[in-house]
């Protein structure tokens, strides 16, 4: 039997989606794995799952995988390709999307095409992101000096005064499995351009350096906000494109817009991928 997918991307941030509403399809950590593999399989950064909602006021269940098979709890530029999918595809102008992170309503502007999706407040607590020990997620005991923040998954975002001072490749391996972070984190790498802008590249746990990262920016601007250097509304501009993030004062909400694209659909046979 084959089974159907989209191809999206968020900035280049691409993702496999599958629609499990209706039927499962066996998707193990292994076969997400294989699918996900550049050469041998469809290749994306994270492969999305949807599953009928099972939490009142949600539209649909939304799993994400990383590109090794392990599962993350958010990722904001694949629920923005979600909540367009359910625009394109069943009319859904507003949606809400159920993830282990909780629910994150969602809304298309039909003119744009741009989507909003309100990833909820971020985590600050070193429990919450969460940290192996104690410690200040604002100034994190690392070399660097480092803030923390959750949006679902754990972010840590090193402030650079150029990026061209640091290789992601060379250190972010290293930092997203240091001691310190018992569920590997998130790596990001900031320089702020101005009060309202930011250059962001993001290495992400189990995926490596993507062209661009929804939470990450989040996580970034978040941090970002809390030493003082930005203001809450700012254009995160990551390799793939930019996001405007903002940290809404009162809830704590972090809204993030952008766009989502369809690449292309197809089909594939779940039995030539190890189960």
């Amino acid at each position: 039997m084959m089974i159907p997918f989209s191809k999206m991307h968020g900035l280049g941030n691409d993702f496999v989606v599958v629609d499990e509403r209706v039927e499962r399809h066996g998707l193990t950590p292994a076969r997400i794995a294989a699918l996900a593999d550049r050469h041998r399989g469809i290749g994306c950064d994270q492969f999305v799952v949807l599953r009928p909602a099972c939490q009142a006021g949600a539209d649909v269940f939304v799993r994400f995988f990383n590109a090794d098979g392990s599962e993350s709890g958010a990722c904001g530029n694949a629920s923005r390709c979600v909540a367009d999918l359910l625009w394109r595809g069943e009319g859904r102008r507003r949606s809400v999307l159920q993830t282990r992170a909780g629910l994150l309503p969602a809304s298309v502007d039909g003119e744009t095409g741009l989507v909003t999706v309100d990833m909820g407040p971020p985590a600050l607590a070193w429990r919450d992101v969460p940290l192996a020990e104690p410690a200040d997620t604002l100034h994190l005991p690392l070399a660097g000096d480092p803030a923390a923040a959750s949006m679902g998954n754990p972010h840590v975002t090193f402030f650079l005064a150029d990026l061209l001072d640091l290789d992601p490749v060379v250190a972010g391996p290293l930092l997203e499995h240091d001691p310190l972070f018992p569920e590997r984190a998130n790596i990001g790498f900031a320089q702020v351009l101005s009060r309202a802008a930011m250059r962001l590249r993001v290495w992400e746990r189990g995926s490596g350096l993507t062209l661009a990262c929804g939470s990450g920016a989040c996580a970034a601007a978040v941090n970002a906000v809390r030493r003082g250097l930005v203001e809450r509304t700012c254009r995160v501009e990551m390799d793939g494109g930019a996001l405007s993030i903002t940290w809404r004062d009162g809830d704590g909400h972090v809204l993030m817009t952008g766009p989502a694209t369809t690449s292309f659909v197809g089909s594939f046979d779940p039995e030539i991928y190890p189960s």
